[in-house]
Formats: C-alpha cells, structure tokens, sequence
C-alpha cells in the first residue's frame, strides 16, 4: 500500500490566500482523515525558510509533525521570484535552491519540487536551445547538490511553465541524466499536456493515448507523483485545473498501473487541489477516492 499525503499549498494560494487555513489546523485535520502525512508548500503563512531561520525551530516543527504520527512527502520550493531561463547568471537561483535544500536537511524532507519558473511565452523573446542549456546545466547542478544532502529532486512539468511539450520533457530529462533527478508527473497537468496541447509554443504537440502514453514514454524517469483529476479545462487560462476526483476525464484504471511501473524509491502519493476553491471541504472525499485506488492497485 502507498503512503498518501496532501499538498499543503492548496490551503494558502489562491482562493485560499486571504484566508488561509492555519498550519495547525491543516496538520490536525489531515491526522484526523487517516493521511499518511503532508507536501509542504514552503511559503508563507506554513513553515518556510524565511520565517523559520534556524535549527531548533525547524526541529520543533519537525517533532511536531511526528507527534501526529505524520511524516514528509516533499517539499514545494519557493524559487518563482528567481530567473531560470532569461539570465546567464544562476547565482541567485542557486542561492535560493540552497536556502530550501538546507531546510529539507533540517526539517528531514525527503524531496524537493522545481518548475522552469518562466511561462512558455518566454520563447517570443529568446531562443529554446539556449534556455534548454540553461536549465540543464543548472538543474544538474541541483541535483547533484541534492544528492549530497540525501534529497531527491523532482521537476514538474505542467502548461503554465515553459517546456510544456512531450518531447521537451523527455528531452530535458535524459539531458540532466542524474540518477537523483526525476519527473513529478501531476495527473491532471500530464493529460493537459498529452491530450490538449495546451499553451504549448508553436506547433502543438499531443499523444494519441494521451496521459498514459506520456507516463509510458516517462517510464523509468519519474520519482514523485501528485494525483488529481482534469476536466480538460485551464485555471485562469494560465495552468491545469486540478478537479476532485471523479470530475474529470483521466482515466486512472489505465494510468495508475503505468505509473507503478515506475520504482521511485519511496511509496508516497501526493492528492494535489491546487487553487481548487473548495480545496478544504473536499479533502475528505479525495482521500477516500486515493484509498480505493490504492486498495485496486498497490496492495502488494
């Protein structure tokens, strides 16, 4: 059986921003509904490494979470103020990578989340080879800085950032070619990206067996999963609507087994509702639909 843990992030952006649902609140509850344990958004009003400086108030954290009997999934990086693509200078990228590489040490997360930063309309102004290098020499240097520390780095591809194409993915992939360096395959961002093309730069680029195709060509080099539905629609036509189970057109009878064809090297699943209005009132009924799918399909 997986571990199931929740994305914390879906109570504090968004429709949640202005009024977030507390840390302890968040961790009370997801206890209370059987959760294995939590991903955590590190950013503002959660536990973050800004707010959180130094050791013993990470380490109080950390043994308050463990009081519950929760554990960590990973963590949300908050680099979205950096410049990934449009500079040369990864200085400050690098630095900011670091500060929440540190915190997982500290806080004893297991892996950290990047995206590409930028939006896929980067490309009107600079060249895609260019950007690609770019983003690969930096993000082998991540991974090889999170191997140090015992930390797995796990890139999300979804429509709203650039190198949102089938082919870009896999080729982005095996060019870091970094054992601790993997694709965190979002249910809902995967079959947005394989089925409608969405916000891709020049010509679209689709599968014609959708979602589970892009999982078969990803097999091998995905090592975190976020698992949601997708009703074909974007949120405020920038990145994949992340539906409640069952509203939606994925079909997880065809990609749950694909997926665990994958050794990740952890059992985590991670529901993820982001910028989902009713986030909170429905993560109930989320865990249950990830408890049947774990029960169908990962019972050995």
């Amino acid at each position: 059986m997986k571990k199931i843990s929740i994305g914390t992030w879906a109570y504090t952006i968004g429709p949640y921003a202005k009024h977030p649902v507390s840390w302890n609140e968040v961790i009370s509850n997801l206890k209370r509904l059987g959760f294995d344990g939590v991903e955590l958004g590190g950013f503002p009003p959660h536990p973050n490494p800004d707010e959180m400086p130094n050791r013993e108030q990470r380490q109080e954290c950390r043994d308050q979470l463990r009081r519950l009997g929760l554990d960590w999934s990973g963590l949300a990086a908050n680099l979205w103020s950096q410049h990934l693509i449009d500079t040369e200078d990864q200085s400050a990228y690098l630095a900011e990578f670091r500060k929440n590489l540190e915190f997982c040490r500290d806080l004893g997360i297991p892996a950290i989340r990047v995206d590409s930063v930028q939006p896929p309309t980067i490309f009107e102004k600079l060249d895609p080879q260019a950007a690609r290098k770019r983003v690969v020499s930096t993000w082998k240097r991540c991974a090889a800085e999170a191997a140090d520390s015992g930390v797995r780095l796990s890139w999300e591809f979804e429509p709203g950032f650039a190198f949102n194409k089938p082919s870009d993915i896999l080729r982005i992939v095996e060019e870091v070619n970094h054992d601790n360096f993997g694709v965190l395959f979002d249910s809902c961002h995967g079959y947005m990206v394989a089925v409608h093309g969405s916000r891709q730069p020049g010509a679209r680029e689709t599968l014609p067996g959708g979602v589970v195709e892009l999982a078969q060509k990803l097999r091998g080099k995905i090592n975190h999963l976020h698992l949601i539905d997708s009703d074909g629609t974007l949120h405020d036509e920038e990145t994949s609507t992340h539906a409640p189970f069952g509203q939606g057109c994925v079909p997880f009878d065809q990609l749950i087994p694909e997926l665990l064809r994958n050794d990740m090297g952890h059992d985590w699943w991670t529901i993820d509702l982001c910028f989902w209005p009713d986030a909170w009132p429905v993560t109930a009924e989320s865990k249950k639909a990830v408890d049947e799918l774990n029960r169908k399909y990962a019972t050995e």
